[in-house]
């Protein structure tokens, strides 16, 4: 991409992007037509290049992102005062497919995995506690902390209790939610060994959770139920944990083909370069990855309105199309059953940034996943059955979303950023910054800087250098929250506590 004041995304637009500060009174010129600024513009935000009607959509990526409040002239910087979302409620769709083909060459790439007897793949090989219920996240705590203390990580890479609140006085589908989302935990190949820890009274009855777990590696998985211990729970806990650490302490990295690679793709905190630079990096390695045999996955159902359509219309069959839309549908029914509107989600950060409506952010969001044909869709909590590109069932949150994802089975999740987070779920989380001011600011948050593409980087060499810096995170190396040590889960809650 070369480097230029502002970009026109798609020819049909009626806005440019600046990508630099612009005072009132400078020019845009644009299809051969001068237009002066109206306003003081910051970079990411957009300037209108035609006379505008009130009720006139405002179209940006060759989409609709609104429509004008009011009469606006050519040169008026576009932004959420002046500019309001179409959406509204659910809505019937029409299957009508598009049969992209990505095209692309099998490498034949590998990285270094740990192989679990079942076959998945891990890109790290740590020892988890899992607590049912969130009244034993101490003990979890302490059982860790002792565990590192005593072996000092060697032969494994990391100790960690994954703690939560739930796992008791839950109802329906929360208390299903948090299971479903701790079995996928203990079950995810990054874990070398696991300790289920349980109190014993709670409403995720251990017995009932083991069953849950399926044909699980019983030499790898053990359980412990603390209030069936006599005396103290912390030592017989560290018995257990022992042994556990003497069977995965053994494991060794095997390469493995870069078809067994799962990755997550989450933005947050995007701004107005998000849908310029690191989406759309992101989205060339999602399709390298799909052609290579590899699997990504897209969630944040809420940021799909306003472009639904075009993954709807990529899935391969209708029966994955209306999937599809129960998929969407569902998260705005579940928005209006709360008395909340659907389009209300650009958070003060993302209007900072240059991030005006849902349909805005929705269009930049979605070119995380690429072109390749939709092969899949997960409901929340649910595991990957499908290679290629799945949807999932999940909120927009940072914490919540990234945890689905990595509960579906990715072992890496890509998080791209224009305004910058430290925080990572269970497994690996690669931040990706918009903007090289931002890489620039928060090295210690951040992992790629995509904010290259607008200082004149070519694409395809950008694209080969981060699925280089991908297959490295695979190899071992550590992204910047596993460096820091922030690592949580968050699970999604939406009826009432007892």
């Amino acid at each position: 991409m070369e480097k230029a004041p502002f970009i026109k995304i798609n020819k049909a637009d009626t806005v440019v992007v600046c990508l630099r500060n612009y005072a009132k009174g400078e020019t845009i010129t644009v299809d051969g037509k001068t237009v002066t600024v109206l306003q003081d513009t910051p970079a990411g935000h957009k300037v209108l290049i035609n006379d505008t009607p009130a009720g006139t959509d405002i179209i940006k990526y060759g989409y609709p992102i609104g429509h004008a409040k009011e009469d606006l002239k050519a040169g008026a910087w576009v932004n959420e005062n002046n500019l309001k979302t179409n959406l509204s409620g659910t809505l019937t769709y029409e299957y009508k497919p598009v049969d992209e083909r990505l095209d692309i060459p099998d490498e034949h790439l590998t990285f270094n995995g740990y192989v679990r007897k079942n076959g998945e793949v891990g890109i790290r090989n740590e020892i988890w506690i899992v607590p049912t219920v969130g009244c034993v996240n101490g003990i979890a705590e302490r059982l860790a902390a002792r565990l590192e203390a005593e072996t000092r990580l060697e032969g494994i890479d990391a100790v960690h209790a994954w703690h939560h609140n739930y796992g008791c006085s839950q109802l329906s589908d929360d208390h299903e939610n948090t299971r479903k989302i701790l079995r996928d935990i203990v079950l995810h190949p990054n874990a070398g060994a696991v300790l289920v820890l349980s109190l014993g009274c709670e409403n995720n009855q251990p017995d009932q959770f083991e069953k849950l777990l399926g044909d699980y590696d019983k030499d790898r998985i053990k359980f412990l139920v603390t209030q069936k211990v006599q005396g103290d729970e912390t030592e017989e806990g560290m018995k257990i944990l022992r042994s556990l650490y003497a069977i995965a302490k053994e494991d060794k990295r095997t390469p493995c083909p870069l078809s067994e690679l799962r990755v997550g793709l989450k933005c947050g905190g995007s701004d107005g370069f998000s849908g310029i630079t690191a989406n759309p990096l992101v989205g060339e390695f999602s399709d390298f990855l799909v052609a290579q045999g590899g699997t990504s996955i897209l969630t944040e159902v809420p940021e799909m309105f306003g472009a639904e359509t075009i993954l709807m219309n990529r899935c391969k069959n209708e029966q994955l199309f209306n999937q599809t839309v129960k998929l969407v549908n569902d998260f705005k029914e579940y928005f209006l059953s709360h008395g909340e509107p659907v389009g209300e989600n650009p958070s003060p950060g993302n209007k900072a940034g240059g991030i005006s409506t849902l349909e805005d952010k929705a269009l930049g969001c979605t070119q995380k996943c690429g072109r390749a044909p939709v092969s899949g869709v997960l409901a929340y909590g649910d595991r990957l059955q499908a290679k290629g590109l799945n949807l999932l069932s999940a909120p927009g949150n940072d914490l919540v979303a990234s945890t689905a994802l990595a509960s579906a089975g990715c072992q890496i999740v890509l998080f791209t950023t224009g305004r910058g987070t430290p925080f990572g779920t269970f497994v690996p989380t690669m931040k990706i910054s918009t903007n090289t001011a931002l890489y620039e600011n928060k090295p210690n948050w951040i992992d790629f800087n995509a904010g290259q593409l607008v200082d004149g980087a070519d694409m395809k060499t950008l694209v080969r250098k981060f699925t280089e810096k991908i297959i490295s995170v695979a190899n071992g190396e550590h992204t910047c929250n596993e460096k820091n040590g922030y690592r949580e889960i968050s699970i999604f809650k939406n009826g009432v506590t007892l």
